[in-house]
C-alpha cells in the first residue's frame, strides 16, 4: 500500500469519524424529534384539512402553516399530501406553505439545530419560516396568475382511499401503537437522508480546505456578503441530494466552513428545491409549473435567510463562533452521553409498540420506503393480489407497481399491514372500509 493510498484513507477514515461524532451529538434530538412527530401525526386530525385551505387568505395561511408543523418532515411525503391537499381542492399556494411548514417548522430539525449549531439557528428557524411563507403568500397569485388550476387538479390522482375504521385516543394501546409506528416509519423513510447528511457532512469537513470554503462565499464586502451567501446556499442543497433533517449535519459544515448566518438559514429552507423533489414536482405539475415553484421557493428561502440574518445583526445576537459542539467533533462523557442511553431505550420501546399495531386501525406501512401512512390520506394506493396497499408518496407507488413481489419480497413481516378485501378493488375506486 502507497504513502497516498494509505493517506486517503486515513482522511476517509477522519471524515466517517466527524459523521459519526455528529450523530452522537445529536442523535438523543433526533430521537426525541422523532416520537413527538409520530405522537402528534396520530393524535391531531386532518380529515377537515382540504375543506379549510380552498384560498389563500391570511386565516387559510395561517391553518396550512399549523397543519404543516403537526406533519411528517420527511420532504417527499410533505410533497406528495402537498399535491393530494390541491388535486382535492386546496388552494396551490395554501397546499405549498403547508409543504414548507411540514418540513421547516417542525420539532425535530428545531432540536437537532439546537444542539448542533445553538439557539441562534433554532430561533431562525421560526423566524425565517413564517418570513418566507409570508413572501410566498404574498408572490403566489402573481407567479401562478396564468395557470389554469381546474385542467392541473383533473391531471393529479386525488389519492381517493379508504376511511380510518377507529379515531385516536389516548386511552387505546392501538393508539399509541400507531403513534409508534409513525415515527418508527419516519426513521425508517429518512434513514438514507440522515446517514447521506451525517455523511456528507464529515466528508466535506475533512476534505474541502478553508481557502475553497472562502472563496466560494463573499467576505468582508457588508450587505453584499449577506446577500450573496443567502443565494449561493439554496443552490448547495439543490445539488446535495440532502433534504428533511439530513441536511442539518451539512449546514453544519457549511457554517464551519465560512457561509454567512442567513446562507446557512437559506440553505436549511432549501430542502425542498433539492433535484429529485424538483424532478417529482415536474411529474405532479408538468415542467412550466416546476419552474415557477422553483424560483417562488428560491427567492423567498434566500430573501428570507438575509432578512433574518439582517433582524440578528439589528438585535446583535447574531452567531460568530463557527466550531461545533465539543461532543460534535470528539467523544465527551457529559450529558449527552446519557440521553443518549435514554434516547436508546426509548427507540427500542417505541419500535416494540410499532410491532403491536393491529390490521383495521386505519394505518398501513408503505412497502417500498417503510414509512406509515393513514390510510384515510395516503397518496396513492395499489392493490396487487387482492390486497390494497397504501404509500406515502406517487414515488413510491410508481416503483412497487414495477415489481411488487421485489419490495414485498425485502419484508414480508409488513404484509399484514395491507388491507385485504375478498373482491378485487381497481386503481383509483374508493376501497371498502374494514
Amino acid at each position: 500500500m502507497t504513502i497516498a493510498t494509505l493517506t486517503l484513507w486515513t482522511r476517509l477514515g477522519h471524515g466517517l469519524g466527524d459523521g459519526l461524532m455528529m450523530v452522537w451529538s445529536t442523535g438523543w434530538a433526533l430521537a426525541v424529534g422523532f416520537v413527538l412527530s409520530g405522537v402528534v401525526q396520530e393524535f391531531v386530525p386532518k380529515r377537515a384539512m382540504q375543506n379549510k385551505l380552498g384560498n389563500h387568505s391570511p386565516v387559510a395561511i395561517v391553518r396550512a402553516s399549523l397543519y404543516g408543523m403537526v406533519s411528517s418532515s420527511c420532504s417527499y411525503a410533505a410533497s406528495a399530501m402537498s399535491k393530494s391537499l390541491f388535486a382535492r381542492g386546496a388552494d396551490l399556494v395554501t397546499s405549498l406553505i403547508f409543504m414548507i411548514a411540514s418540513t421547516n417548522l417542525v420539532v425535530e430539525l428545531g432540536i437537532a439545530l439546537l444542539v448542533l449549531l445553538g439557539w441562534q439557528f433554532l430561533v431562525a428557524e421560526f423566524i425565517g419560516g413564517p418570513l418566507m411563507i409570508l413572501l410566498i403568500a404574498l408572490l403566489g397569485t402573481w407567479v401562478f396568475r396564468r395557470v389554469k388550476f381546474s385542467q392541473l387538479r383533473e391531471k393529479l390522482d386525488a389519492g381517493a382511499s379508504g376511511e380510518e375504521s377507529t379515531h385516536p385516543s389516548f386511552k387505546r394501546r392501538s393508539s399509541w401503537a400507531n403513534a409508534a409506528g409513525f415515527a418508527i416509519g419516519d426513521i425508517t423513510m429518512l434513514r438514507k437522508e440522515l446517514v447521506a447528511g451525517f455523511l456528507v457532512g464529515g466528508m466535506l469537513q475533512e476534505f474541502i480546505p478553508s481557502s475553497w470554503w472562502r472563496a466560494l462565499f463573499f467576505h468582508g464586502h457588508g450587505l453584499w456578503t449577506v446577500i450573496e451567501n443567502a443565494f449561493v446556499g439554496p443552490l448547495i442543497a439543490v445539488v446535495s441530494f440532502v433534504c428533511s433533517v439530513g441536511n442539518v449535519p451539512l449546514a453544519a459544515t457549511l457554517w464551519k466552513g465560512g457561509i454567512g448566518f442567513g446562507g446557512v438559514v437559506a440553505f436549511l429552507f432549501a430542502d425542498l428545491i433539492t433535484f429529485p423533489l424538483l424532478m417529482i414536482y415536474r411529474r405532479y405539475y408538468g415542467t412550466g409549473v416546476t419552474i415557477r415553484i422553483f424560483a417562488l421557493f428560491y427567492f423567498a428561502m434566500a430573501v428570507a435567510g438575509v432578512a433574518t440574518e439582517l433582524i440578528f445583526k439589528a438585535f446583535a445576537i447574531d452567531p460568530s463562533a463557527r466550531s461545533l459542539p465539543a461532543s460534535a467533533t470528539h467523544p465527551t462523557f457529559n450529558y449527552a452521553t446519557y440521553l443518549n442511553i435514554v434516547a436508546v431505550v426509548v427507540v427500542l420501546v417505541t419500535w416494540w409498540l410499532s410491532k403491536q399495531r393491529v390490521e383495521g386501525s386505519g394505518v398501513a406501512v408503505d412497502p417500498v420506503c417503510g414509512m406509515q401512512v393513514k390510510t384515510s390520506n395516503a397518496a396513492a394506493f395499489f392493490q396487487f393480489e387482492g390486497t390494497t396497499y397504501y404509500f406515502c408518496a406517487e414515488r413510491c407507488r410508481s416503483r412497487f407497481a414495477q415489481a411488487p413481489k421485489k419490495y414485498l419480497d425485502m419484508d414480508s413481516s409488513e404484509r399484514s399491514m395491507g388491507n385485504h378485501d375478498p373482491e378485487p378493488i381497481q386503481l383509483g375506486l374508493k376501497p371498502k372500509d374494514h
